[in-house]
């Protein structure tokens, strides 16, 4: 296969970590995975707009329009409806489908009726995310590219949660709510992102946060 473009490595990274967290398929797991393939869109698009013109074949944009674009979701799919017309393309996965998809990611941080993502609204925000991948990309077979991917991943002994580490991130940061659950914030951080985790983790137990000073006695 050729090899990405160095600059659709960000994009293809958030596929690759919805992908893992997809074939674990617990309920977190989906959660995360709905969330990961829905940022994988935003940042897609956003990683086209601020290429170099000769990095995407050489299409120029106006300023102007692509500071509208980039306002909000919404906004970079309207671009996306743009560039469709302009290459005389029709959309992969309805326009209409990837808002619904969306919404219901939206659903883990604001609530609602569905705590977990069915394989209904997961089969088409990840279809979604390769398609729109592969077009701005200029990549043939994303699929492809994404099961190469998981295949090369080497099995290694996970990582574990290290107990400073969760006492210092959850002491800064604390509950966080998703759908009408609560976690602790490290175990999010640890699931989504562990380098983050580990960074945070580093930096806040080394740099403990004062203790209240004592009551006059």
């Amino acid at each position: 296969m050729t090899p990405l473009p160095p600059w659709a490595d960000g994009p293809f990274e958030l596929l690759l970590h919805a992908e893992s967290h997809l074939q674990l398929g617990e309920d977190f797991d989906r959660r995360i995975a709905l969330i990961s393939f829905d940022n994988a869109i935003e940042v897609a698009i956003t990683t086209y707009l601020t290429l170099h013109p000769i990095q995407r074949g050489n299409r120029e944009y106006k300023k102007a329009d692509v500071e509208k674009w980039l306002a909000n979701y919404h906004s970079r799919l309207e671009f996306l409806k743009e560039e469709l017309a302009a290459r005389k393309s029709d959309w992969g996965v309805e326009q209409g489908h990837i808002v619904w998809a969306h919404e219901q990611r939206n659903e883990q941080y604001h609530g609602g009726n569905k705590g977990v993502p069915d394989k209904k609204c997961l089969g088409i925000i990840r279809r979604a995310a390769l398609w729109i991948f592969g077009v701005l990309f200029d990549i043939a077979t994303p699929e492809k590219e994404l099961e190469s991917a998981m295949s090369e991943l080497v099995p290694t002994a996970p990582p574990t949660p290290d107990d400073r580490y969760d006492r210092a991130i959850d002491s800064e940061y604390g509950m966080i709510q998703v759908g009408e659950q609560t976690f602790y914030a490290s175990e999010i951080l640890f699931s989504v992102d562990y380098g983050a985790y580990r960074e945070a983790g580093v930096r806040l137990s080394q740099n403990p946060p004062p203790e209240a000073p004592a009551e006059a006695q």
